[in-house]
């Protein structure tokens, strides 16, 4: 259905009259100045049926101006928006270690950090409807995108980082600490982290199960994923060797994170298993089927300005062949 969103600038439509009735005419003397004696009065008064329509015209494109500055819109069918109520935290270390080649991906090896790029953001992908944010952290942690319902600029920032960006250690605890103090000052309402990481933490100034303790109090949700291949062939100089190059991973320490809060850990070796883990997380905290519904609006004052300009037209042009046609050559 139709209707203006400013409705309040009707209180204008008599300012023309009573501009017309406040303001003194000025004395013809001064009005008028033609150019050469010779020209007469009508060729700037103008035809006498012209000037009969000109003040309906005049008006017709007054209520035009009005009709577009009140702004109508066409109200549209409600709409379901999908908004689970729900704020996300990823995240994702970026310590130097997540260099390392030990992960395949359609059959090419990738480091650790190229197969979470690209799971990971098949992941936000499939979140619409969820607030999520994004902190990435190594020697320190930062948050890079506050929470948002834009997912795309989650997944763009994601895929622009850079191993090493946060410094080549890694602060869980940190990381923890910046995902709950923004979960924390948000409504009552579910709030969950995914935290991925191949280490043990070794920087930051709060330990890891202080910051799980926090975060359980503040009713968070914390989903750990631990990824590194366990078995990996390396060149030496007798030869290669078979070397665990997840030896330094702490999964009791993320398993205790998660039970604690009331998440899960999820152990990745392989692409394969970081992509179930972020399925499981997925079939864990499902999105609702219906949302607030939303009534879209279309802007429709181009319409009223377009009339009023077509009749100022009307009035204008008339006037200005007239006058041509009567001053001399």
């Amino acid at each position: 259905m139709p209707e203006f969103a400013w409705p309040w600038v009707i209180v204008l439509l008599p300012l023309p009259w009573l501009l017309r009735r406040w303001l003194r005419p000025a004395a013809p003397g001064q009005a008028l100045h033609l150019p050469q004696p010779g020209v007469r009065l009508a060729a700037v008064a103008g035809n006498p049926a012209a000037r009969g329509a000109t003040p309906w015209l005049l008006a017709l494109a007054w209520l035009c101006l009005l009709a577009a500055a009140a702004r109508p819109q066409w109200i549209g069918p409600p709409q379901t928006q999908q908004r689970s109520g729900r704020a996300l935290m990823l995240a994702v270390d970026l310590s130097g270690s997540m260099r390392t080649e030990d992960m395949q991906l359609a059959g090419r090896p990738v480091s650790r950090f190229g197969a979470v790029e690209a799971i990971a953001g098949d992941f936000i992908s499939r979140r619409s409807g969820d607030q999520m944010g994004l902190i990435l952290f190594g020697s320190q942690a930062f948050l890079v995108t506050p929470l948002t319902y834009d997912l795309s600029a989650v997944r763009a920032q994601l895929q622009g980082a850079a191993v090493g960006l946060a410094g080549t250690e890694t602060a869980i605890g940190d990381a923890i600490a910046v995902a709950v103090k923004r979960l924390a000052a948000l409504p009552e309402q579910a709030r969950v982290l995914v935290l991925l990481t191949d280490g043990v933490n070794n920087a930051g100034s709060i330990a890891p199960r202080d910051a799980a303790r926090a975060a359980k109090a503040a009713g968070v949700r914390i989903y750990t994923i631990g990824i590194g291949a366990t078995r990996m062939r390396i060149p030496g100089f007798f030869g290669s060797q078979l070397v665990n190059p997840s030896a330094d991973l702490d999964a009791d320490m993320l398993t205790d994170i998660a039970t604690q809060t009331g998440g899960r850990f999820f152990r990745a070796t392989d692409s394969g298993q970081l992509a179930d883990a972020y399925r499981a997380i997925d079939a864990l905290e499902p999105m609702p089927q219906h949302g607030p519904s939303l009534r879209p609006r279309h802007e429709l004052f181009r319409w009223p300005l377009l009339a009023a300009v077509a009749l100022l037209l009307l009035v204008i042009v008339p006037r200005r062949f007239a006058r041509a046609r009567e001053l001399p050559a």
